[in-house]
């Protein structure tokens, strides 16, 4: 059996009936963050990087570095790598050092075993930190920045004239 339709075509409307709800909110929608994601069934050995968020529910062994970028390690998560990135949610288990950026987050049921060096960290009840921990006051943080961008001091050469005066020092001691 045939059901109407929500759009007539008598003439007088080509749109969907307007909701006569009134306390139904309308929901907007941002731009969703770009990540790439590691599923449970994958092992990767070797060096990973990235220009884009990470969550990884495989396997992991080598090296990650996403400097600009968040690593998540899911609750099935393992990776055996020393991890560089912006920053780190350890919801799994993680056996390599970990150099942050800005943030650390190992939540309850994460585990990490290596060096942790952060500006920030977040470790919950239940957790497992095994290692040390090195906590950058934000200064620092800005320091490298502008140590990075600046370009390195050149030594300027000496002129043609210095190299002769010099011999007529040395020849008249």
């Amino acid at each position: 059996m045939l059901q109407p339709s929500e759009y007539t075509y008598n003439g007088k409307s080509n749109s969907p009936a307007p909701n006569s709800n009134p306390n139904n909110q309308t929901k907007t929608v941002g731009t969703p963050i770009e990540q790439a994601t590691i599923g449970r069934t994958l092992v990767i050995k070797g060096e990973l990087t990235a220009s884009e968020a990470l969550y990884i529910d495989g396997r992991i062994e080598g090296k990650i570095s996403l400097p600009e970028h968040r690593v998540t390690i899911g609750r099935n998560g393992s990776v055996q790598a020393n991890i560089t990135a912006r920053e780190v949610v350890v919801m799994g288990k993680v056996q390599g050092n970990i150099d942050c950026t800005d943030r650390v987050d190992i939540r309850s049921e994460g585990s990490v075993t290596g060096d942790v060096t952060t500006i920030r960290i977040s470790v919950e009840d239940g957790a497992v930190l095994k290692g040390g921990v090195e906590v950058r006051s934000g200064e620092h943080k800005h320091q490298n920045k502008q140590q990075i961008q600046q370009k390195p001091a050149v030594t300027p050469k000496p002129s043609a004239t210095e190299a002769p005066k010099a011999m007529a020092a040395i020849a008249s001691a």
